[in-house]
């Protein structure tokens, strides 16, 4: 049996807001402070908690938004309506964003829809640099909020299902460090694009990354056109090596490249704890697993369905020679 909604649950939320602001200062309102009384009778106010008009949790106004209230209200003919939140008069509209550059962003939109965000606006900051009549350039949220508005979401590719897999409770060892060369996060991504060898050959490229614990430094990452395997992954490292030095310890998944012999004794006979993550375990890799992300959204081009298109109708002739 459902509950009968409660009158409250219909108000406005202006209206809660302007009530619940209304019995705040109520008291001062009905009995006007003496000279010298409104500080500590404000201070009081302060250290009241009052019940939020929309989540129901315990709340507390500082005692300057006491003061500004109550100076608001005592001279309006309508102490409610007063004291109700304002609507402002831009909303809905985005004041900062030029005709220019909302012409801009639309175009964008229009051939990489499946671009995150941050890349939209990292690339429209190098095109004002080009082009002056999209200057000033707002910030990253209200270009954001902007395409949102305007109803433009990036458009996921949508992935198979693959076969759900039986996750046993256990204990997992945290492996946050606090000291920088003191743990190295490394693994092999998958590419989600090919590229064409100079032989003419479709490949998925490899990406090797190595990532520092404490300090999220990237301390070495490699494009390989083979698949994973331990010859790169000893190659990684090394350039890893050379750049920061070597690490406390280092931690890989269950591969057969992190398994292999090279790796295994090569990092012993350097004095390197080699780790690797717990089956049905993602959350201990999570660190990498972003660093792909950041990869994929802002640092690869992603064409547009125009030249895919093309890109996929062209002769292998005429690939290689452009």
């Amino acid at each position: 049996m459902s509950h009968p909604m409660r009158p409250e649950d219909e108000t406005p939320v202006p209206m809660r807001w302007a009530r619940l602001r209304f019995s705040i200062i109520g008291q001062l309102l009905a009995s006007p402070p003496k000279r010298g009384e409104l500080a500590n009778r404000i201070a009081k106010l302060a250290a009241t908690p009052w019940k939020h008009p929309t989540s129901g949790e315990v709340m507390y106004l500082s005692g300057k938004t006491i003061e500004r209230l109550f100076y608001v209200a005592r001279g309006a003919a309508d102490p409610l309506v007063a004291l109700a939140r304002q609507v402002p008069k831009h909303a809905g509209t985005h004041p900062s964003v030029s005709l220019a550059l909302a012409k801009a962003i639309e175009t964008q939109y229009g051939e990489h829809r499946g671009w995150s965000y941050q890349l939209h606006y990292d690339n429209l900051v190098a095109l004002a640099k080009k082009d002056a009549s999209l200057d000033p350039m707002p910030g990253y949220a209200t270009v954001r909020r902007f395409m949102k508005d305007r109803g433009m979401y990036r458009n996921r590719k949508r992935r198979g299902k693959g076969s759900v897999t039986e996750v046993v409770a256990r204990e997992t060892r945290s492996y946050e460090v606090a000291h920088v060369n003191a743990l190295w996060h490394y693994d092999f991504h998958v590419g989600k694009r090919q590229v064409i060898t100079p032989s003419g050959e479709r490949k998925t490229p490899y990406l090797f990354g190595v990532l520092d614990d404490c300090s999220r430094v990237c301390c070495h990452a490699q494009w390989y056109l083979d698949r994973e395997n331990a010859e790169d992954l000893v190659h990684g490292l090394s350039q890893g090596f050379q750049k920061r030095k070597l690490p406390r310890s280092t931690m890989g998944d269950n591969g057969s490249a992190m398994r292999a012999a090279e790796t295994v004794q090569g990092t012993e006979r350097l004095g390197i704890l080699h780790y690797f993550t717990l089956p049905n375990s993602p959350q201990q890799n999570a660190k990498q697993e972003h660093f792909w992300a950041l990869v994929e959204g802002r640092l690869i081009v992603d064409f547009g369905p125009l030249e895919r298109g093309r890109w996929r109708g062209r002769s292998t002739k005429s690939r290689e020679r452009s």
